[in-house]
This record gives C-alpha cells, structure tokens and sequence, in this order.
C-alpha cells in the first residue's frame, strides 16, 4: 500500500492510504508525481471557498511527472519520460474543443479540482494526451509550466502590439507568469501594480521590471498611472487578482479603445461604471480560462532555452510527509510566499 493526502473537509487533511495502480488502460499513462505546486485554487479548495470542489478529494493539478507505464496506442510518451501534465480534461468530440478551444470545453474537467489529483506518492493513471514532454527540465520546472501557461494564454488573449502599454494587476504567481512573458516583448511598456511593496520589488528585482505602481488608499496610485502614461492610461489591462474591487476598478487603467482582460476569476457578480468609463472610451472586456495545448510546448521550450528562469518564484519547499501540519500556513499572505512546491517522490 502507498498514500496520498486528501482534503477531507474545509481546513482539515488527512492522509489515506491507497494502492499504486497497476496497468493504464488505452490511450492511458501511469505516472508518479515527483513535484507539486501549491497553487490558489489548493488553497481555496482548503478553506472550503472554491465553488467545484466537492469533499473527501485528493488535489494537485502543478505536476511534474514520471511515466511509469503506458497503456495501448499511446505514442506522445514513454517510459521515463519527465512530463508536464495539461490538467484540463476536455471532451474531444465537443464542438468547442473541434474548433481548438480544448481550454473552455463545455465539460472540461480539471485533474485536481473536479476529480482526483497528483498528491500521492502512489502511481496512478492521466490521460496520455495530457502529457507534456520535457525531459531536459527539472521537475521543479515541470511543476510551473501549467502556472506559466495560464499567463502565457493570458498575454496571448490581451494580444499587445508594439508600443502598446500593458498594466498587470496582481503579482502573485498569475501575474508573474504574464509578466514572465511580457517582458519577453521589449517593444512593449510593462507595468505591474500591486498592494504589497514587497511584490513589487519582486518583478524589479528578478524579472527587472521597474515600473511598480503600489496601490494607495487615497486614490493618488491613478494619477502615478497618468504620469506614467502621459495621461493615456493603458491599451491592456491584465487583472490577474480574482478581487471583486480590483476587477471593478481596473477599467479606470484603461485609456480609449483599450482592452481588459480577466484572467483571475471570482464567484461574485461584478459591477462596473459603463457609460462614463466602458462605453464611453469603447474598452474590450475578455476572459482568460486556462490554457491550451500549444502553450505547454511552447513554456518548455522557453524554459530550455533560458529565456525563462523559474528558480526565483520556488520561496518554500517542503515534503508531502509535512502537508497535514503545515500547508494551512500557505493561506497566510503574511508568509510572504511566492510560489511553494512539494516534493511527493524523490
């Protein structure tokens, strides 16, 4: 018998014990989980807040994977290879995923969040065509390619043109990964905003992005926007924060003809000034739900190219054996943690 960690109630972990799955069937792979990132969704999952979970449940969908064993008429895989998993099971046949949007399937399940996920030392069975090969990553890497694909889909949905202005609201790991890729775009002007000094320094110091816009109580965070901007505001604002305030507020960042887009995601309806602000500077509003296929190869070969180094983002490690007694502190922002990973096998 081997283990796993389960969710097994709103702010309660227990391990289980479970059996190592033998054989995947056609179209399957077996896999073991060497490497998990802790990501938002986890931990709202824990504290009860995410809307899809459903209790007793094993989560993680930030995998870097071994393959153990593959099933009949898999040829994407083989034994041995280090993957990334693409969590996002769609329905092939749908009309959606026909016209290559396998991201938004109307019944696309998550690996993680809506069934079982990665955190168990146990082997057990994806879907082959989930997996992403990258045997020349690490899998520390391999466990972020799927934060940095929901940033790279982000960026592409923005779509900036060169002199563009791009805002991205939230440093946490979302934001980061779009500007892990916008600022791969030197025609374009990059800023980052956020309430956290500490954040800001972050994207100045490891990613060397300077232009930081801390947020302000009395509103004068606007008028830096402006002075920034000589008064144009932004053409792309990426609200990467989930916050029912900021996902309202975000369009006064927007200058005419600008296009926002949310790539974080919140349960509650949203509110926002259309006729003096939306209307009136004629904005485009977009949403950015996971990523797709396309962007997982294209993040692992950014990441073996050097163009990407994700070794800053990696703050708190610790093992699967520590989760029960320590993932709740992941909760607090206190903690200062940019993106945690657990070791499940060595």
């Amino acid at each position: 018998m081997s283990y796993a960690i389960e969710f097994t109630n709103p702010n309660e972990i227990s391990p289980i014990e479970i059996a190592d799955e033998q054989a995947p069937g056609p179209g399957e792979a077996l896999v073991k989980t060497h490497r998990m990132g802790i990501c938002g969704t986890d931990l709202s999952c824990y504290l009860g807040k995410f809307p899809f979970f459903d209790y007793p449940r094993t989560p993680g969908h930030e995998l870097g994977l071994e393959v153990v064993a593959v099933g009949k008429g898999v040829t994407n895989v083989k034994v041995g290879d280090k993957c990334s998993l693409e969590p996002y099971v769609n329905d092939p046949h749908s009309s959606t995923s026909q016209k290559g949007n396998t991201n938004c399937c109307p019944g696309v399940q998550v690996i993680g969040v809506h069934g079982p996920g990665g955190l168990r030392k146990a082997n057990w069975t994806v879907p082959a065509r989930k997996l992403h090969v990258g045997n020349k990553l690490s899998y520390d890497e391999l466990a972020l390619v799927e934060t940095l694909a929901i940033g790279y889909h982000a960026v592409h949905r923005a779509n900036p043109k060169a002199g563009e202005t791009v805002i991205v609201i939230g440093a946490g790991p979302i934001g980061l990964s779009c500007l892990e890729f916008l600022k791969l775009m030197p025609e374009v002007n990059v800023i980052v905003m956020d309430m956290v000094q500490g954040r800001l320094d972050f994207c100045a110091n490891n990613l060397g992005i300077e232009n930081g816009v801390q947020f302000s109580m009395d509103g004068s965070h606007l008028k830096r926007l402006e002075e920034m901007t000589d008064s144009k505001l932004a053409d792309v604002v990426i609200d990467a924060t989930g916050s029912v305030k900021s996902m309202s507020n975000c369009f006064e960042y927007g200058g005419f003809t600008s296009r926002i887009v949310y790539v974080g995601i919140t349960t509650e309806n949203l509110t926002f000034p259309h006729a003096p602000i939306f209307h009136r500077r004629e904005q485009t509003l977009l949403a950015s739900r996971n990523a797709l296929p396309a962007d997982f190869d294209d993040i692992i070969k950014i990441i073996e190219s050097g163009d990407i180094d994700t070794k800053a983002w990696i703050t708190h490690r610790l093992d699967i054996e520590e989760v029960p007694t320590e993932f709740e502190k992941f909760t607090d922002p206190k903690l200062g943690a940019i993106k945690a990973v657990i070791t499940v096998n060595n």
